[in-house]
């Protein structure tokens, strides 16, 4: 069996990578949410991968195939996620679009809306999913999702953008500008829009009044 590979990451998408080992190409299935990790990756650098190793069956024929993970716990939770019935490492490949932790807590907390949202999972295999692994899978909501801090990180920098440009078309200077949208935000650091952090400036100045 394949426990992991290491190669140079030549072509990379949504569902697949392809890894040059020694002048040998592997295809690496890969869910979106190990998808979205690897967005930082650039192509022709080099790529460590864990992977699940198995065998598919298409019309009496069976081939080899490699589902690639950032670290082992991820593909710890894919192992547990496919011992559910009816969801084969297909399935759960297209299934796993939200990050690890988001869906771990889903399980725990019995949330079928949730589990139902994933793709392929209907009501039936939510409460299937639930039933199997409900309070099994707690240390899988410990994974810290780094790509949705770096996406968190990138709005807030787009709403501080968009804040500036209004102030200083307003006539502030860029310096008074910025040092108000840092000001504002550590007052407020649930500020989720431009139009809000445009708010809680205008409160301040208000109450410098």
């Amino acid at each position: 069996m394949i426990n992991a590979i290491r190669g140079k990451l030549i072509k990379k998408s949504q569902a697949s990578i392809a890894v040059d080992v020694g002048g040998i190409i592997y295809e690496v299935l890969i869910p979106l949410t190990v998808y979205n990790g690897l967005e930082p990756t650039p192509v022709n650098s080099e790529i460590f991968l864990f992977t699940f190793h198995y065998y598919a069956i298409d019309h009496s024929k069976s081939f080899p195939v490699l589902i690639g993970f950032i670290n082992e716990v991820e593909r710890e939770f894919f192992e547990k996620f496919i011992t559910v019935s009816g969801v084969g490492p297909k399935a759960a490949i297209r299934a796993i679009n939200r990050p690890i932790s988001e869906i771990a807590k889903a399980i725990d907390q019995g949330d079928l809306a949730f589990l139902k949202s994933l793709p392929g999972i209907g009501e039936q295999r939510a409460k299937e999913i639930i039933a199997k692994l409900q309070n099994k899978i707690g240390k899988f909501g410990l994974i810290q999702d780094s790509f949705k801090e770096r996406v968190d990180s990138g709005l807030k920098a787009d709403i501080k953008n968009e804040a500036l440009q209004v102030l200083m078309q307003l006539q502030y200077k860029k310096q008074q500008a910025e040092e108000m949208v840092r000001n504002a935000m550590q007052r407020n650091p649930k500020i989720s829009t431009s139009e809000e952090l445009l708010n809680e400036v205008y409160k301040q100045k208000r109450n410098e009044l």
